[in-house]
């Protein structure tokens, strides 16, 4: 991969705002962002897309995020796709499901910063900061 390489970034999140937010601090580093909006959508996007990374929400009407989790890792051709949460669901125990007992790659709680998102998304990916 190159250095002008975009790193493609899907997010799924029930609020367009979010997705739009996300877009706007992704700009600054070099990823591309696809949102989806829902985690049916979501699941359909990374199917089609397979992306480098995944911005993936827990609380949405349609399919709650552990379900589009547990979806995205049963699927041979998707599951080595890093996942981090971003959620308001703040919970120091939500935090332990998600890192200890579902392995997602990382776990960043809304309202996050610009700098607190692109650091997780960078040690995730494994690039140099």
């Amino acid at each position: 991969m190159t250095e002008n390489t975009k790193r493609l970034v899907v997010c799924i999140e029930d609020e367009p705002e979010m997705i739009e937010l996300i877009r706007i601090i992704l700009d600054r580093g070099n990823f591309e962002l696809v949102g989806a909006v829902g985690g049916q959508q979501g699941l359909d996007t990374v199917r089609r897309l397979k992306p480098d990374l995944i911005l993936l929400d827990l609380m949405m009407p349609d399919m709650d995020g552990w379900e589009v989790y547990q979806q995205i890792k049963a699927d041979a051709a998707l599951k080595a796709i890093p996942v981090i949460v971003v959620t308001a669901k703040a919970q120091s125990i939500d935090k332990v499901l998600g890192l200890h007992i579902a392995k997602v790659d990382d776990y960043v709680t809304k309202p996050f910063g610009p700098h607190e998102l692109l650091t997780s998304i960078n040690k995730v990916l494994r690039l140099d900061l």
